[in-house]
């Protein structure tokens, strides 16, 4: 089946959802694009379609008129953080599925209403965590499920990246605490979800502590924090914008009794180290590195958006959740407010809590 699908938001990132939708041809066609700039939207559509020729794409300012008349299949949400769960709940409420990229909402609240709203509806909602389907995760993954690691000990995600001013300058909503938060909400939330998914999805505690050292922005642009797990296992986090003077990594390491993978490279792309106790068996090598030489990508987003996009339209049509359904996406974003809620309160927080990046309005005071 060739379902609709309409872009709404057609900033920075909407270029990886015009190549998934291209991608997808067969199975997918884009019907609309939708920005409050028309010539922005202007430009995703004439984009689609120099790609491929067949049939026109309607531009919208509005979003509801969008609804009204397309009626899409899917709506891809790629607009400022702080206004994806109204767009979302209105989408799903059309009787859309919704794709919402990272993150899905700036409060538990919010994020649990996006839930409720789609499942009210009968309708699917799914987060754009698309690292997950970066081949080395994939494989990594597929470890994890056939017990290789053994007992999980610890696991480590570290983003080291460079946002500079005229990032923010170019998207003044960027860095606020009404329409995005920091560098861990932003840059760190693909990485903070891996963490989270390949160490059991029950993180139960958090302590963290937070800056705003370079950058002008209300909210920080690093932070680290210790998360612990239901079964003792610990993770770590670090994360920067302020990586002198480009992007330089982002990498995941996890540590088990019987296995150990490192996934580096900018933007976990790149197996780093592969070493199990039972590599023999596997065929494996007792220090695996798969394709030492591959190329990074050309930029931090990676590879996975096509990917994402296929295993959406899979489970729309199997009827059944996707990878990173709302509820498995909401996860991340919990650990990262209870992150903000940590260094606000100097404490350790318990999860779940609830908390909101509109409480830590003020926190580091006027932005330099």
């Amino acid at each position: 089946m060739n379902r609709s699908l309409a872009l709404i938001g057609c900033g920075r990132i909407s270029f990886k959802h015009i190549e998934a939708a291209v991608t997808n041809a067969g199975r997918l066609r884009l019907v609309a694009c939708c920005d409050p700039r028309l010539d922005r939207a202007e430009a995703k559509a004439a984009e689609y379609t120099k790609a491929l020729p067949q049939g026109s794409v309607a531009v919208y300012s509005d979003y509801k008129d969008m609804l009204q008349i397309e009626r899409p299949d899917i709506c891809a949400i790629t607009t400022e953080s702080g206004l994806h769960s109204k767009i979302s709940i209105d989408c799903s409420a059309a009787g859309s599925h919704v794709l919402v990229e990272k993150p899905m909402a700036l409060s538990t609240s919010d994020a649990d209403d996006m839930i409720g709203a789609a499942y009210a509806a009968g309708r699917s909602l799914t987060v754009c965590f698309q690292n997950r389907f970066n081949a080395p995760v994939q494989r990594a993954r597929k470890a994890l499920e056939a017990g290789r690691f053994g007992r999980m000990l610890h696991g480590a995600v570290q983003i080291r990246w460079n946002r500079d001013e005229a990032y923010y300058s170019e998207a003044p909503w960027r860095g606020t605490w009404a329409l995005d938060g920091g560098t861990l909400m932003n840059q760190c939330t693909h990485g903070i979800d891996l963490l989270q998914w390949m160490m059991g999805e029950d993180a139960v505690r958090v302590q963290a502590v937070t800056r705003r050292y370079l950058r002008p922005i209300e909210a920080e642009d690093f932070g680290a924090a210790i998360v612990e797990f239901a079964s003792g296992a610990v993770g770590i986090i670090e994360g920067t914008a302020d990586a002198y003077p480009t992007n330089l990594n982002e990498t995941l390491s996890l540590f088990g009794s019987t296995g150990t993978v490192v996934i580096g490279g900018l933007a976990v792309n790149r197996i780093e180290a592969w070493r199990f106790a039972d590599a023999r068996a596997k065929g494996d090598s007792e220090d695996l590195v798969i394709n030492p030489s591959e190329k990074d990508p050309s930029s931090v987003y990676g590879f996975g958006h096509s990917a994402l996009y296929s295993e959406v339209l899979d489970a729309i049509e199997a009827g059944r959740e996707a990878l990173v359904s709302g509820t498995s996406g909401i996860k991340a974003l919990e650990i990262i407010l209870a992150i903000y809620q940590s260094q606000k309160t100097g404490m350790p927080v318990d999860l779940p809590t609830r908390f909101s990046t509109s409480e830590m309005e003020g926190y580091f005071g006027v932005h330099p």
